[in-house]
């Protein structure tokens, strides 16, 4: 499904690129990025706008060129590369990432995500950055390789979306059970992960007083049947029939959006535990 760039976006890189950029660097900046036409012959911003607007138009998928565009400013260095750089390098860069951070919340706002790389997905949510957050703390490249597919991969290819949502669940349950030294189950498929994971972090709805609370526990139960069996039946995981299952865009970001909730949940709720543990023994 084709999707423009959100004005807002248009508005907020206009003002802060001709503060970064020269006119050469913008032209090659937007050549890279693929951008329709030739450079509009106006002053910086007007050149930002007028090209952008230019890509929204003519452009097949406007989002792409937009990743290629954000990929400079949102891939920054880490921190020990910058200790090397001098003054006015390290002065440029804090900008940089006042800039990247403007960036990463408007692109929230209008439930986009940059994937490493240089793509936008439309797949993300306030759960996935959360859960990107925890990925990354937990330090599981298996884990962040699946999540980047994921949304990565829902307007572009469903079926691979829906696969990676499966696996992201399926590695963390076993990264849980590896550092909680839990017995492996014979089948390790997401339904017997998840049966091990659950029991260990007390994920019983029966045991729950509050209805409400059951009905959530319940979802939770339901969300990894489904999301196996959608799986099973219709990704990329999987040959199939002679009838194909076609999962459209919207079925994979439901897919991945659930899995991502339930992910960010499960990894909030062991560090919770690890939290309580640990001041019980201090």
């Amino acid at each position: 499904m084709r999707k423009e760039i959100p004005r807002p976006i248009i508005s907020v890189l206009s003002d802060n690129l001709p503060e970064i950029e020269s006119h050469a660097t913008l032209d090659s900046l937007f050549f890279y990025a693929d951008a329709p036409g030739e450079p509009p012959n106006v002053s910086k911003p007007a050149k930002v706008q007028e090209w952008l607007m230019r890509v929204n138009k003519e452009s097949v998928q406007p989002l792409i060129v937009l990743g290629k565009l954000l990929e400079k400013y949102i891939e920054l260095p880490e921190e020990d590369e910058v200790l090397s750089y001098d003054n006015f390098a390290r002065q440029r860069l804090e900008i940089n990432r006042d800039f990247k951070e403007k960036l990463l919340k408007l692109l929230a706002r209008y439930n986009l995500s940059y994937v490493q790389g240089g793509s936008i997905s439309t797949g993300g949510t306030v759960s996935s950055q959360s859960l990107k957050d925890l990925i990354l703390e937990k330090d599981v490249s298996a884990i962040n390789l699946e999540f980047e597919r994921a949304l990565k991969n829902v307007d572009s290819d469903p079926l691979e979306a829906i696969s990676a949502a499966c696996n992201i669940l399926e590695s963390i349950c076993k990264v849980y059970i590896e550092d909680e030294q839990l017995s492996l189950p014979n089948k390790q498929t997401l339904r017997f992960l998840w049966k091990a994971v659950s029991k260990d972090l007390n994920f019983d709805p029966s045991k729950l007083q509050d209805d409400d609370l059951k009905k959530v526990l319940s979802g939770m139960h339901s969300i990894v049947d489904g999301i196996s069996a959608l799986r099973t039946h219709g990704s990329s995981a999987h040959g199939q029939g002679r009838q194909m299952y076609k999962p459209e865009p919207r079925h994979a970001r439901l897919a991945v959006n659930s899995a991502h909730s339930l992910a960010l949940f499960v990894l909030e709720t062991w560090n919770s535990q690890k939290l309580k543990a640990n001041n019980v023994n201090t």
